[in-house]
């Protein structure tokens, strides 16, 4: 039976949409979970915007992307609603607070981070950051880890990162050949682990949502040949424009353009979140670049953690040291050469995400079924929980030996990371407040 018309919520303008995805950008904490289940109870369940199904549908095409998808989440649903600049602007807005608010706090970070209780601060936030990692690996590895098959890839990337240190890309590339070969020797090990973590269980004889079950896709997001090639088009103009631009002022090698060069790479390796990102920032932007240092990577992941908006936005923090360390502007101009290189990384790390959205929601909204191709991305998956630990192991070793392995070892570091992963692991404490003690807690020792 389906609900009377008057239940069925009225339609909703451009102009209120998006003073509800800004107002998300300034209150969306708590990594994509939360994200995610922010968005879930705002659109489905108080607003009526969306219905389950259409949520969840949306969420599974944003969950087998690489990039943030909580993100790509928010432009999806507002290009379904308000076509391709609903959802570019719900994208822009959920990201924007999150850039601006970075850009002035790496600038905090730098100017004054040598204060004794600035240095106290992080002092305290470097073990919580390595145990934030480690519960990532650990979360990831419960729901994807699912047979021996699944662990012995994630066990090779470990290695190949920590021991062999081969490149990102090809760990990457290897994990998703060895996941289709196997979809095709042991196929039930491949196959999807069931429902997503990130959705809650839908309500029985739910009310009437103004994108329900049974709306069809409205005429702009049905898939048309020529609108594929005119997103293509505009995304490869939207591209290359500004790095051909880089190119003929600053040349190849200018950390500018390397920048917008190594970003757009990280935008493709991104899968499974930010913390899949981070080992391919860590090896290019600190080993190759010499941007910023791992201890900085811990920093700007602290101060990622504890401002709105999705994770990858740590790129904000890598982009904004290394225009601001290097001078790229001049000594007299350090502010701006950061400010600059912070909007250039975001610009090119955030672009693919609207081109995947934009480019694919037509051909997700023709089937409501499931998608398939799983296999590649479920060796993709499990490798990605081996490179997570491969970054714990790294950042500990940075926290817990300052001076090297041959130096002695920080125990109160060791004492708060302990501290913290029992927190976060054991007795399940929102990562803000683990955040909030540990730098509580080093501020005190510092100031002892």
């Amino acid at each position: 039976m389906n609900p009377a018309p008057s239940d069925t919520p009225p339609p909703v303008p451009l102009s209120q949409a998006l003073r509800y995805w800004l107002r998300l950008g300034f209150i969306s904490f708590g990594g994509p979970a939360g994200q995610i289940a922010l968005m879930h109870h705002d659109l489905v369940v108080q607003r009526r915007w969306m219905s389950e199904k259409r949520f969840l549908h949306a969420l599974n095409y944003c969950l087998l992307l690489p990039g943030p998808e909580a993100q790509q989440l928010a432009t999806y649903l507002g290009w379904l609603m308000h076509r391709t600049w609903g959802g570019v602007l719900a994208g822009v807005l959920f990201v924007l607070p999150s850039l601006l608010l970075l850009t002035g706090l790496s600038w905090i970070y730098l100017a004054f981070g040598d204060q004794p209780w600035v240095a106290g601060v992080f002092d305290g936030i470097k073990p919580a950051v390595t145990a934030i990692v480690l519960q990532a690996a650990l979360r990831l590895g419960g729901r994807t880890l699912r047979n021996r098959w699944l662990w012995g890839l994630a066990l090779a990337a470990f290695l190949g990162l920590a021991v062999f240190r081969l490149p990102f890309p090809v760990i990457v590339l290897a994990a998703g050949l060895a996941g289709w070969i196997g979809g095709r020797l042991a196929p039930a090990a491949f196959l999807p682990g069931g429902p997503t973590p990130h959705a809650a269980a839908p309500a029985p004889a739910a009310p009437a949502a103004l994108i329900d079950d049974h709306t069809p896709p409205p005429p702009h997001a049905r898939f048309r040949l020529g609108g594929l090639a005119r997103v293509l088009a505009a995304g490869a103009l939207l591209w290359g424009l500004p790095m051909g631009l880089l190119t003929a002022v600053l040349g190849w090698q200018h950390d500018y353009t390397q920048m917008a060069w190594f970003f757009t790479k990280a935008a493709f390796m991104s899968f499974g979140g930010a913390y899949a990102a981070l080992p391919y920032v860590v090896q290019g932007a600190v080993a190759q670049y010499g941007w910023l240092t791992p201890v900085q990577v811990m920093d700007g992941l602290a101060l990622g953690e504890t401002t709105p908006g999705p994770l990858i936005m740590v790129v904000a923090f890598v982009g904004f040291l290394g225009g601001y360390g290097k001078a790229l502007l001049g000594p007299e101009h350090l502010f701006l050469a950061g400010a600059l290189a912070a909007l250039l990384v975001t610009w090119f790390t955030f672009l693919p995400s609207f081109l995947f959205i934009l480019a694919g929601g037509p051909l997700v909204e023709s089937t409501h079924g499931r998608l398939g191709f799983t296999a590649p991305l479920a060796g993709i998956s499990a490798a990605v929980v081996g490179v997570i630990a491969s970054l714990a192991l790294l950042f500990a070793g940075h926290v817990f030996w300052p001076q090297g392995v041959s130096g002695p070892p920080d125990l109160a570091a060791m004492a708060l990371a302990l501290g913290a992963a029992l927190a976060l692991i054991r007795f399940r404490r929102g990562v803000i407040e683990v955040i909030g003690v540990c730098a509580l807690l080093g501020l005190l020792q510092r100031l002892a």
